[in-house]
């Protein structure tokens, strides 16, 4: 390339330096006065720039200090509006202003840094429209806006007796290097920065939580720290890897059910707000991954999205639907990035809070040390001061006739004191005798002078011990923050473990599926053609033919998959329940083979054969049963000499299930003329075995959790609450339930419940033995009153009663009722019989007695819901 193109052309730097000693030896000679020309390469220049940049915007913008929690635009905030603290709200832009003598780069970023304080709620006590986390408004100009520091940036992060101060940018004010911060301030506001060649991301964790953590630490004993986001919701935490990179948590929206066709969306996942949160759903809905009818947004002080779903769609597969295809779940993967030492630091979470613990205490030990300066020298002045009037030294001064002269006299009239004093006096501690005004020490009390250098003994003293056990001093430090802070801040996101939602089990069919079978052609574009199923767009297709092949394949607009398809359907990965039930001849003269398996999971677009592989080999029957249910077949054989038995029937349920591999067992050596189906058969897998996940609240046949039993086509499961409501579901694995279960088993309408609650209406305890009924909707069997709670709940044949009472009772012996002689079964909906009318204070379930037959007690009552509070009632007390 010539030089007119490339006028830059690129020099080795070597070469550069060869090149400039020819230049320079055919230069003429410098005069001595003459400075040497120096010329700095300009690839030199540019690393040492992108490194200085580089370290400037890590340790001055974007990451924060580890003893502070701080970026420097914070902190140049908070020390501005400490210097302009009064009590009084300022006005935003004035605190902008202020903040400007400190931190070099404009308005616009410290009004951004400021109202991002403002709302995460803990240091800055904001007054106006600061905008709204949830929704994701903006604040109002600085000019309208008003700020304070908070009561607990007031105790918690400034003294300026700790502070290590430095000039500013300019060299006009001092600036703290960190400010002093008693507290993990850091993990409780968490922080999100960008640098050059890094990133920081910390989480936000919950005050009183980290509060805890840090007792636990001084005290030597273990703790954990999770995030808590200000926006709730729901996170799971088993990846966190304590917030260091690789690190993982997935976070939820709170989805509940307001009804059949309403769903309710209360909390937001973190970073997102409830416009960003609709616009997923709704690209989410327009790609047709799930069904809306329309969304609407009422969110104010709370976040409350109503999603309202079309007829016949199912709320708990929308459920999993929005979480599968919107932003109601996200992953957010922490950087625990700091500055430690001038240099950036990857450390964990734990870590940070030790780290910030130990500085607390550092910053304990600095303030006691200092204040036993402080009550040192006044102790000292002051005890100096009672010797020099109270000995009337400032007497022997009248005839000095010279400053000096004053200073050896009363410095002479204090050597017998001396001994008494903790230190050497100073001629600076005489001078300050010389400026005692006659006034005072002509109404000097001695009385309380020494009252006042009593209680500075005794707050020495007191100091002194501090010191001395500095770690208890600081455990009592952090649990008087806990109690004045600690409330203020409960904990807002729900720690829960996720079941992965298979996206393919809860897309909506958005799909049809069509075939041609003469071309060999399948795809959602082929409306023309024969109709399949319906699908969706991310499902994959099993096909099998005539020949033993088959394959798992993408679902497609068209595609060409070959002809002599004798079987399509959805493919369902992990599906074991989904029985294919076969008959094919090995080769072309070969055996007729009979098989039964499972294709749970292969690789897509790889071909495999249910057959031996034989050349010449054919499916002669095929089924696709989604229960494994066995058929009885008809084998009719061709004709032939000597063959006595020309028809036979095969029952399938005699063929076990094997792998897919498998070749299968022989049904006949013989010709085989046709095979036809003589009889549906039932499933051969049995009833299916549900287990409940606490932890997840949910369904699965995996064997996780509490055994529910074995479910058949029809079963169902009871529920009941803690707050008295009772309601049966389906076992389908993609069930929502919330977390005020008291109850969950395999409903069985023949079992009899007590149940001890206390009626409301009543003001009374009331007991009663129920059955449950099949009902539609959540029933609540403990009346309709909300104040109505129940105590006690049980299946026991014979249950049994203590009843301690209370206030003006309290003296009454304990009474032990038997519950099934006490009242006979009713509906659920009846009042049942009260317990007693005395005050109660405890009701408890005693161990029951085991009865070989229940009494026959004569019940003249009905279900009718109506109280009975005297039948039987005068023979229990």
């Amino acid at each position: 390339m010539s030089d007119k193109n490339n006028k830059f052309p690129e020099i080795p730097e070597e070469n550069n330096k060869d090149s400039q000693k020819q230049e320079d030896k055919n230069l003429p000679a410098q005069n001595d006065n003459e400075q040497e020309v120096k010329i700095t390469p300009l690839q030199g220049m540019y690393r040492s720039w992108f490194l200085d940049y580089a370290s400037y915007v890590i340790l001055e913008r974007a990451v924060p200090h580890i003893k502070d929690g701080l970026k420097p635009v914070q902190r140049r905030i908070l020390h501005a509006m400490r210097r302009m603290e009064d009590g009084r709200y300022n006005k935003v832009a004035n605190i902008i202003g202020y903040t400007m003598q400190y931190h070099p780069h404009g308005d616009a970023s410290i009004g951004d840094a400021l109202v991002q304080l403002g709302q995460k709620n803990l240091l800055i006590d904001t007054q106006g429209n600061w905008g709204n986390i949830y929704t994701g408004d903006s604040a109002a100009a600085p000019r309208y806006i008003e700020a304070r520091l908070t009561k607990f940036a007031l105790e918690v992060v400034f003294n300026p007796k700790t502070t290590e101060w430095k000039p500013s940018y300019d060299g006009r004010n001092q600036e703290p290097v960190t400010l002093p911060v008693k507290f993990p301030l850091l993990l409780a506001q968490g922080v999100e920065g960008i640098a050059v060649g890094l990133a920081s991301k910390i989480l936000p964790h919950n005050i009183a939580e980290l509060i805890d953590a840090s007792i636990a630490y001084l005290k030597g004993e273990p703790f954990q720290l999770y995030p808590d986001f200000p926006t709730g919701g729901m996170i799971d935490v088993s990846r966190y890897n304590d917030g260091l990179r690789g690190g993982v948590v997935k976070v939820r929206a709170k989805i509940s059910k307001l009804d059949s066709r309403t769903l309710v969306i209360s909390d937001i996942p973190f970073g997102k707000t409830t416009t960003s949160l609709i616009e997923s759903i709704l690209k989410a809905n327009e790609k047709g991954k799930i069904k809306i009818k329309k969304i609407d947004d009422n969110t104010a002080e709370k976040v409350e999205i109503l999603v309202h779903l079309p007829a016949n769609t199912s709320p708990d597969k929308t459920i999993d639907a929005l979480y599968a295809f919107t932003d109601c779940e996200l992953s957010i993967s922490p950087n625990s990035c700091v500055i430690q030492d001038d240099k950036p630091a990857f450390l964990p979470v734990t870590q940070i809070l030790k780290e910030n613990t130990n500085h607390t205490v550092h910053l304990l030990t600095r303030e006691l040390e200092i204040r036993k300066g402080e009550l040192e020298e006044a102790w000292h002045l002051s005890s100096l001061e009672k010797i020099f009037i109270e000995n009337k030294i400032y007497q022997r001064i009248e005839e000095c006739e010279t400053y000096e002269a004053i200073i050896q006299t009363i410095d002479h009239g204090l050597e017998p004191f001396k001994k008494l004093l903790k230190r050497e006096v100073t001629r600076e501690d005489i001078i300050k005798l010389t400026e005692i005004k006659i006034k005072r020490i002509s109404r000097y009390d001695s009385k309380k002078a020494d009252e006042y250098i009593s209680a500075l003994e005794e707050e020495l003293e007191q100091v002194e011990f501090n010191l001395r056990n500095i770690i208890p001093y600081a455990i009592e430090y952090f649990k008087n923050l806990k109690k004045k802070y600690g409330s203020n801040y409960p904990r807002m996101t729900e720690i829960r473990s996720f079941e992965n939602i298979e996206a393919s089990k809860v897309v909506v069919k958005n799909e049809k599926l069509y075939i041609n079978r003469k071309d060999g052609f399948i795809g959602t574009a082929l409306k023309k053609d024969e109709f399949v199923c319906n699908c969706s767009d991310i499902d994959d297709i099993i096909i099998f033919y005539k020949d033993g092949r088959y394959l798992v394949t993408k679902v497609q607009e068209k595609a060409f998959v070959g002809k002599n398809i004798i079987h399509i359907a959805v493919f369902k990965r992990n599906d074991k329940r989904t029985i294919y039930n076969v008959v094919y001849r090995d080769g072309k003269r070969g055996n007729a083979y009979v098989k039964r398996f499972a294709v749970t999971g292969v690789t897509r677009d790889k071909e495999y054969n249910l057959t031996k592989g034989t050349p010449g080999s054919e499916v002669l029957y095929f089924s696709a049963n989604p229960n494994g249910e066995a058929e009885i077949l008809k084998v009719i054989l061709k004709p032939r000499p000597r063959l006595r038995n020309q028809i036979f029937e095969f029952d399938m349920a005699n063929q076990a299930i094997k792998g897919r591999g498998a070749q299968g067992n022989i049904l006949s050596k013989y010709d085989i003329h046709k095979i036809v189906l003589k009889k549906k058969g039932e499933s051969t897998l049995g009833g299916r075995k549900i287990w409940f996940e606490p932890e997840i609240l949910r369904l699965n046949a995996d064997g996780r959790g509490k055994y529910l039993g074995e479910f058949h086509a029809g079963d169902q499961i009871l529920v009941m609450t803690k707050d008295g409501y009772f309601f049966q579901t389906s076992f389908d694995l993609t069930n929502h339930y919330e977390d005020n279960i008291l109850v969950i088993e395999k409903f069985n309408p023949e079992v009899v419940w007590s149940a001890v609650y206390f009626d409301a209406d009543q003001n009374y305890y009331y007991v009663k033995r129920f059955q449950v009924e099949p009902v539609n909707k959540p029933q609540r069997f403990i009346g309709d009153n909300p104040k109505s709670y129940l105590v006690k709940l049980t299946q026991v044949d014979y249950p049994r009663l203590e009843i301690k009472f209370g206030g003006e009772d309290k003296n009454r012996e304990k009474m032990i009722v038997e519950v099934a002689e006490f009242i006979n079964v009713k509906g659920w909906r009846a009042r049942g019989k009260r317990l007693t009318t005395y005050q109660v204070q405890k009701i408890m379930e005693l161990e029951p007695i085991k009865k070989n037959e229940p009494q026959d007690i004569p019940d003249n009552e009905n279900n009718n819901p109506e109280d009975d509070d005297e039948k039987g009632q005068m023979s229990i007390f």
